[in-house]
């Protein structure tokens, strides 16, 4: 694989590789809009940056689907509990 103009060579299980490919071209897209934003030349800070980006986004993604699985856990306690009292106990 090449990232920012270097090749990286993976051992890759088939079943990755389209994740890999997938993650590679996000990459390329953050490192390309960095350079075309800011005039960094090194490609090591511009790295740094677009890492930084991504676990960013995936920080706050996590956290947003944290409180989603919450919300629907405690949906369904509630639609739980809503039963129980509803149907005739035996």
């Amino acid at each position: 694989m090449n990232i920012a103009n270097r090749a990286y060579p993976l051992t890759i299980k088939p079943e990755e590789e389209e994740d890999i490919r997938a993650a590679v071209k996000h990459i390329e897209e953050a490192v390309k809009r960095f350079e075309e934003r800011y005039s960094v030349q090194d490609k090591q800070d511009v790295l740094a940056m677009c890492a930084l980006q991504i676990a960013t986004q995936n920080i706050r993604q996590r956290s947003k689907n944290q409180q989603e699985l919450e919300q629907y856990n405690t949906f369904i306690n509630d639609l739980s509990s809503y039963l129980d009292e509803q149907l005739p106990k035996p």
